[in-house]
């Protein structure tokens, strides 16, 4: 019988694999799946400024409901826009948003969860922009449960490397449309990443990579090798290194190490490039291992994330004032948010007593508010 930790460090492997050869992204879906406790799995990004949603890579799901779901229930998904304003990284459950009593009176639940024997999923935010999210989706069907603890704990396991995953397929080129999807969605992330060959020399670096040598102030290169500023950064890093061209390092290793503090607290991951599809990928580079420098302070919130911060608003509240945003009258919003008149007052209620309002009116004057502070 296979081990726990050797099924963790195959799925992990997989993740890595699938960045270099997306077809097999239904595969490694499929093995977190089995890993979590779920029974289908998504990849895809998700835009609450646009209303937008691409589906990259999906295990398990019925393709005629996802194109009802991209063409008609995704305005009706009560765990958006909220689900966009978790950091990077953080699990959550579509629990942690509409408790299940609440969401089995949406529409959302009877016409599109229900009939798949959906109840809950897993989720996590791999990147993280102003608007938009790339996320990867584990769900629960009625056989697996409400996830739990264990659960929960398991996704998080994994949620790193589909992090790492996404950025290394974005480093190279795939030319197939679903990739060019993803890098467009995720041009606007500043994630530096160096390619790295024997003894640290430096064998290809991005843009914000580049920038980020230049600079200077967390990493430099010295004649055509990588090296970071601080003397304890520089001693981890290269420990990594020459842990990774000697093979040493274990594809689930998720160590972070720290470069220091220039405008935020910046972390460098090491992913060893020695292995599948990343072994040849990484020879036509000359490259033993791939850096990756992510700050992990995030931006300023859009004006809707943080009026649900400073409010403490839930989900359904946070799409209710955004609905208000688009049409007025309970009657509409009902319509529009897939929720009986009933619920809508009673949401609309709770917002009002939070922030100080009374009519639909006056939510309206306060999200402009909090846009125009946005733009000062």
């Amino acid at each position: 019988m296979i081990s726990e930790a050797a099924l963790l460090s195959e799925l992990i492997g997989l993740i890595y694999d699938a960045a270099l050869d997306p077809a097999l992204w239904p595969r490694a879906l499929e093995q977190a799946c089995l890993f979590v406790g779920g029974s289908s799995g998504a990849l895809f990004w998700h835009d609450a400024a646009t209303e937008q949603t691409a589906v990259l890579h999906l295990f398990n799901e019925e393709p005629d409901y996802t194109k009802l779901y991209l063409e008609k229930y995704l305005a009706l998904n009560p765990c958006f826009p909220a689900a966009t304003f978790c950091e990077a990284g953080l699990v959550y459950a579509s629990t942690d948003f509409v408790p299940f009593e609440e969401m089995v009176a949406t529409r959302f639940y009877e016409e599109w969860m229900k009939p798949q024997g959906m109840i809950d999923a897993l989720g996590s935010n791999l990147e993280k922009g102003a608007t938009y999210s790339s996320i990867v989706s584990v769900r629960m069907h009625e056989k697996d449960g409400l996830a739990d603890a264990d659960a929960r704990s398991r996704f998080a396991l994994i949620v790193p490397h589909f992090q790492r995953a996404v950025s290394i397929g974005r480093l190279f080129d795939q030319n197939r449309a679903t990739q060019a999807v993803l890098t467009q969605t995720l041009d606007s992330v500043t994630a530096a990443v160096f390619l790295v060959g024997p003894n640290g020399r430096l064998a290809f670096t991005n843009a914000p990579g580049r920038a980020m040598l230049d600079e200077a102030a967390l990493l430099t290169e010295r004649n055509g090798t990588l090296f970071a500023v601080a003397l304890d950064a520089q001693r981890a890093l290269r420990e990594a290194l020459v842990a990774a061209e000697n093979g040493n390092m274990p594809t689930d290793s998720g160590g972070s190490i720290p470069l220091g503090t220039s405008q935020g607290r910046w972390f460098a991951n090491v992913l060893p490039l020695t292995s599948g599809d990343r072994r040849r990928t990484g020879a036509l580079h000359s490259a033993v291992a791939a850096v990756f420098v992510r700050k992990a302070s995030p931006a300023s919130p859009p004006p809707l994330e943080a009026l649900a911060k400073l409010y403490r608003l839930t989900a359904s509240e946070v799409r209710l004032i955004d609905a208000v945003m688009r049409v007025s009258g309970i009657k509409a919003l009902a319509e529009l948010l897939g929720l009986t008149q009933a619920t809508v007052k009673t949401h609309l209620h709770n917002v009002f007593r939070k922030t100080g309002t009374a009519r639909q009116s006056e939510l309206v004057k306060l999200i402009a508010g909090f846009d125009r502070s946005e733009q000062r």
